[in-house]
């Protein structure tokens, strides 16, 4: 889905695929049926965008394989479909009966990730539409907290090097550029924006800058305009946004029994108490802790755009509207990459789980929707 800026500005608009467990091609394929045309014909767009996430096994066999890359291409747009941006921040398995921290491994100081996330890039540029200005991939920032060392530091250090020359090769080879976004995310090396320009201060900039996650930044309680300040004052660019909300509880002692019903056993919910005063590395721990009940918390829980959750119960969107003002919302657009990721409707509650395929295509075309209103609201069109 495409808009206009009022500073005539292309910004893709698109929904992220993660959300989908399917590793192979053939299963990739079948998704863009089951889900992602009926959300196209439901929003009466003609051109839907996807955040495509491709496992890495799946990457190798692409990269590897022109005609499998034009196939792709040719499924994607008889269906209306256009891709300009990769989630390449799970590398596999991100469907697992139990992720948690296993979703930040291979880090950057492994080469898997290096060649995993090269060989994306060779994907996107074959798939990108031909009059995209550019690509980008989304991608863990540089890896889970603990261990953390000066060896790891200095690999990475040199994997990233690597990473901006394998990108700029590409382009000389195919003449489309790929930028690579890393993502702030609670209990990593990089949590906020502050640790991002310490931890990516000697980056080559013009390959390299941030996704800025609104429900992470909303959960290390981040100011969204300050956030943005920081990140521009230090000369990161701001090469994707992801668009989600995160849970809010503010009064945990008498929420207890209904923000229990999101404990669950797949994916971590970092929670933060307000200000950060109190950090907890799951859900669990913070519902475990009896000094966590008298302030409100924030839970890395991505919760439908569209949907408030069950009283007490609220979301972060004020925070993602907010954002998307300061990103996208004043007299020059700070990025043209966004991506609605909710990957969590397969974990919410059973009350508020969808039944089945149409029901979270449904879904997932509602936020879409409730996200292209409030950037009508933010003066884009179309």
């Amino acid at each position: 889905m495409r808009l206009r800026h009022p500073d005539g500005q292309t910004v893709h608009l698109a929904y992220g695929t993660n959300v989908h467990p399917a590793e192979d091609l053939d299963g990739i394929v079948a998704q863009l049926g089951t889900y992602a045309t009926p959300m196209r014909e439901r929003l009466g767009t003609d051109l839907l965008g996807l955040g495509l996430w491709l496992s890495a096994g799946v990457a190798a066999e692409l990269a590897a394989d022109g005609a499998a890359r034009r196939r792709l291409r040719r499924e994607l747009d008889a269906r209306g479909l256009e891709v300009v941006t990769l989630n390449g921040f799970p590398y596999g398995a991100f469907h697992a009966p139990v992720v948690k921290r296993a979703v930040y491994f291979p880090d950057w100081a492994d080469p898997a990730r290096l060649r995993y996330t090269l060989d994306l890039a060779r994907i996107l540029v074959d798939l990108m539409p031909d009059d995209a200005a550019r690509g980008s991939i989304s991608t863990l920032p540089l890896g889970w907290r603990e261990p953390w060392d000066g060896p790891q530091a200095a690999r990475v250090g040199r994997a990233l090097d690597a990473l901006a020359q394998g990108l700029a090769g590409l382009e000389a080879l195919t003449g489309r550029a790929v930028r690579v976004a890393f993502e702030p995310e609670p209990g990593c090396v990089i949590e906020n924006t502050l640790q991002a320009t310490v931890h990516l201060a000697r980056v080559d900039r013009h390959w390299l800058g941030v996704c800025v996650d609104l429900a992470h930044l909303a959960c290390q309680w981040e100011d969204p305009v300050a956030a943005v300040q920081r990140l521009a004052r230090a000369g990161l660019p701001v090469v994707k946004v992801q668009v989600s909300a995160a849970l809010e509880v503010a009064d945990p002692a008498g929420a207890r029994e209904v923000v229990a019903r999101y404990a669950e056993p797949r994916f971590l919910h970092q929670t933060r108490t307000a200000g950060c005063r109190h950090s907890y590395d799951d859900l669990d721990e913070a519902l475990a802790s009896a000094e966590a009940g008298g302030e409100p918390w924030r839970v890395h829980y991505h919760v439908p755009l569209h949907a408030e959750p069950e009283p007490p119960l609220r979301s972060t969107t004020p925070v993602l509207r907010a954002g998307l003002g300061v990103l996208v919302g004043g007299p020059v657009a700070a990025c043209d990459h966004l991506e609605v990721e909710t990957y969590t409707w397969g974990v919410l509650p059973a009350e508020r789980r969808p039944e089945s395929a149409r029901e979270l295509a449904h879904g997932m075309a509602a936020e879409l929707a409730w996200t292209r209103d409030t950037l009508h609201d933010l003066g884009l069109k179309g």
